[in-house]
């Protein structure tokens, strides 16, 4: 990683991979419902195709960026917003 941080590659590969375990850790139900993700400022934007989804993530936030970074094992995001 300590080469990939010189080219400044290592953020863009982390936030890649933090991307790509989303259904993983948050499970091919929430996922099937996940129409597009995105990382700005440490902030992981989730956008959902069905809004009664919305509130019950968004009360289980924490529990998401916790497990998110544990997956990538790197702090990546500090929180996410669910649309």
């Amino acid at each position: 990683m300590r080469h990939l941080r010189v080219l400044g590659l290592e953020t863009p590969l982390l936030q890649k991979r933090l991307i790509d375990s989303w259904p993983v850790v948050a499970g091919e139900a929430i996922a099937r419902y996940t129409t597009s993700l995105r990382i700005q400022n440490q902030t992981l934007y989730v956008r959902l195709s069905v809004p009664a989804l919305r509130a019950d993530l968004s009360m289980r936030r924490q529990e998401f960026v916790q497990r998110l970074n544990e997956h990538v094992g790197s702090q990546v995001i500090a929180d996410i917003r669910f649309n």
